[in-house]
């Protein structure tokens, strides 16, 4: 009892170690904070890529694809070992294009990437309608332009044939003019854009601002891509309407990916009945390195001309690095509580040069050794857990409210801490793991007791007399 009675009055009388407290409590809330805004991150990304990539992707190396989609498809569904196992599938065709459109008098052409897709059976395999913004988490998204969007084409684009609109003198004994060629209003197909190739992220973009972004493309607006055909490699082009964005919140994709109709995309490359992709959605993503084997030993999907992976295969080596940056930031940030265990270290030596006369007194007393050690493991322990809860309760409040704060930081310095023209999500993502945050917590009250042993293992070391004899 008198161990525990001791080491609180250490506690209560000695002021020096509340620096040490401080330092515990800002390192665990430190590292809180930036584990979960660093498992926030990349809880983002891999939901994103997993969303987009499927659980398993099926790719022909060739560049005219492979024939007959729809079959590959029944056969996959029919298959004894694949049938129950998935759960939604979907063909895809994917091609580099040029594409341009018009702002403000001015032609903009940027490289993009075409993905041509069945948008009803892609919805379904996920990672698509969630993204969508007009029509967002529709179980049937349309490329069809609804009234709006038709009375805007109309605008933009006049008929292209028509009559003349001089009228000249009709001479009634010549031969009657044949029927003109009737006006034909302009019809474009859709295409889904990706937010980043409509939308430019204003520079003074700032948290506390609601218009963040300059439309550059609106719904209804024409654009006309330039790609190469199947067959022979020749420039083939097409008008296309825009009808939706989707907005994954990824820049790769946002500012990269366009989508059509699979089969008009057939239509305008001359490869029709063909695809470069398929798309698996399994019931359980844990069946997704048995489907994968499973399908390369399929003759179907000959190695040679097929890829087929599972979409952690795809992006390992992206995952892998961030992997490695959380755990070479945990591993500096941890460097903090270092510096409180140095702290704990000089301080305890302190008291023990101090208190040499009154360690004495209770050795004389009948204090054992083993007993004057705890007394010092006991008051580094105390120290430990009051800067690890500290420390963790002012980690989970700045994570529970880091965009609160960001916001009005941003507000009072006019700076953003989180630039809105780098990153094209709205809000700090954060996940709070209490795997993590345990492990934080055990590593404080490991330091702090690992820094008291020295200066316990001398307090106890002392001999009773010669302490006695201290001054």
């Amino acid at each position: 009892m008198y161990k525990l009675i001791l080491c609180w009055r250490y506690l209560l009388t000695r002021y020096l170690a509340l620096a040490c407290i401080i330092s515990v409590m800002l390192g665990v809330a430190t590292l809180i904070v930036v584990n979960s805004v660093m498992a926030g991150f990349s809880a983002k990304l891999r939901d994103r890529l997993h969303g987009l990539l499927s659980d398993v992707v099926i790719e022909c190396v060739s560049y005219h694809g492979f024939h007959d989609p729809n079959g590959h498809l029944a056969l996959l569904r029919n298959d004894p070992f694949l049938k129950d196992k998935i759960e939604a599938i979907t063909p895809t065709m994917e091609i580099f294009a040029m594409m341009q459109f018009e702002f403000r008098g001015e032609t903009i052409t940027r490289p993009v990437h075409i993905i041509g897709v069945d948008p009803e059976t892609r919805a379904k395999v996920g990672g698509f309608s969630e993204y969508l913004l007009r029509q967002k988490d529709s179980p049937k998204p349309s490329f069809e332009p609804d009234e709006s969007m038709r009375k805007r084409m109309q605008l933009n684009n006049p008929p292209v044939l028509g009559f003349q609109d001089d009228v000249q003198p009709v001479d009634p004994s010549a031969k009657p003019e044949p029927d003109p060629t009737p006006r034909i209003p302009f019809e474009p197909h859709g295409i889904f854009i990706g937010y980043a190739l409509g939308h430019v992220r204003l520079k003074d973009a700032h948290a506390d601002k609601d218009q963040k972004d300059l439309a550059l493309l609106e719904y209804g607006d024409e654009v006309v891509l330039l790609t190469a055909s199947g067959a022979k490699l020749a420039p083939v082009t097409g008008r296309f309407t825009v009808v939706d964005f989707i907005k994954t919140e990824m820049s790769e994709y946002d500012g990269n990916y366009v989508f059509v109709s699979l089969d008009w995309l057939q239509h305008l490359r001359t490869m029709h009945d063909r695809a470069t992709g398929i798309q698996i959605r399994l019931k359980d993503n844990r069946d997704a390195i048995a489907v994968r084997d499973y399908l390369r030993r399929m003759e179907q999907f000959p190695k040679e001309f097929f890829q087929i992976s599972t979409w952690e295969d795809k992006q390992g080596p992206l995952l892998g690095a961030i992997a490695i940056e959380k755990g070479l930031l945990n591993v500096l940030l941890f460097l903090i509580i270092a510096v409180a265990g140095f702290g704990i270290l000089a301080i305890f030596t302190m008291i023990v040069s101090e208190k040499t006369r009154d360690i004495g007194i209770l050795k004389a007393l009948g204090a054992s050794s083993g007993g004057v050690m705890q007394i010092f493991l006991g008051y580094g322990l105390l120290l430990g857990i009051i800067g690890a809860l500290l420390g963790t309760g002012m980690g989970l409040g700045l994570t529970y409210h880091i965009n609160g704060i960001e916001k009005a930081i941003s507000h009072w310095t006019g700076t953003d801490i989180f630039p809105r023209d780098i990153y094209y999500f709205d809000r700090i993502p954060t996940d709070v793991q209490w795997g993590p945050v345990l492990l934080v917590n055990a590593g404080a009250l490991l330091i702090a007791v690992l820094f008291s042993v020295f200066p316990a293992l001398r307090a106890a070391l002392l001999h009773p007399v010669r302490a006695l004899r201290y001054e």
